[in-house]
């Protein structure tokens, strides 16, 4: 069984899809961003088995870690939900499809709606409570990404400009794990990708813009960015192959289905 170990803490040389050696023939690693990766399992589920011949492991650990996979060889590709800069650039970037960050709060808060600068106000821990906002007075629960993440990097590009985000945020290291903070914490505020959104948060609007795939698609949802399969060479044999299905109809289907917006 192919196993495709990743990890922020792991060094760049152990990392690879089997002991001892990169990428198998027959076989598709798929590292990276946290935010890509139920996607990609999805695609990767539905890919073996139309094609049981190849296997697509699917691994999370960060963009910036995928990326870094990538750089070194051992993945084939590389997730990123944030854009490539300096010498990543001169990786192959294959874009599969857009997102829309979702600020999530917990769904028995009253807040529906937040400026952009409301929210670097609340990142920055300038506004440290609820009350300042018109809601009933609570501190703000602040849940923040870990360093490394496309997810935190294109918020805090789309989101901070130069302003850091509170040191007393607390910080988790995935979609899933910020949006379980907030699901069982009333005065919590996070951020996730939008496609991962369920009853047990409430995404707010931005500015009176709700994080739809409608709205992400005509760029009137201010939080987007797009999600990026990377390479350090043309995909060849098994990864094209899977690289062919994310781009055909009916892999943007599959993921607009599951609440991004293609590409295409």
């Amino acid at each position: 069984m192919v196993v495709c170990l990743l990890g922020l803490l792991i060094l760049v040389g152990t990392w690879g899809c089997r002991s001892g050696a990169g990428p198998a023939a027959h076989a598709v690693c798929v590292a990276g961003s946290t935010s890509v990766q139920p996607f990609a399992e999805k695609l990767a589920e539905i890919f073996m088995h139309q094609h049981p011949e190849i296997r697509v492991d699917v691994q999370g650990g960060g963009s910036s870690a995928g990326i870094q996979a990538a750089t070194q060889g051992a993945a084939n590709l590389g997730a990123s939900s944030r854009e490539l800069i300096g010498p990543e650039k001169k990786l192959i970037e294959i874009p599969i499809s857009y997102d829309g960050i979702a600020v999530i709060v917990h769904p028995s808060n009253p807040l529906s709606d937040l400026s952009v600068e409301q929210l670097r106000q609340i990142f920055t821990g300038n506004l440290t409570n609820w009350r300042d906002l018109g809601l009933p007075p609570r501190e703000i629960d602040v849940i923040n990404r870990e360093e490394g993440s496309g997810t935190r990097e294109a918020f805090e590009h789309l989101v901070m400009s130069k302003a850091e985000v509170s040191p007393a945020a607390m910080v988790q290291d995935s979609n899933g794990a910020v949006r379980e903070i907030v699901a069982g914490d009333p005065n919590s505020i996070g951020y996730i990708s939008a496609g991962l959104v369920d009853n047990r948060v409430k995404a707010v609007t931005i500015e009176g813009v709700r994080p739809t795939a409608e709205n992400i698609k005509n760029h009137s949802y201010k939080l987007r960015r797009r999600f990026l399969l990377v390479s350090r060479e043309a995909p060849g044999d098994s990864c094209k192959h899977f690289v062919d299905f994310v781009l055909s109809p009916q892999g943007q289907q599959i993921l607009e289905k599951e609440g991004l917006v293609g590409i295409k």
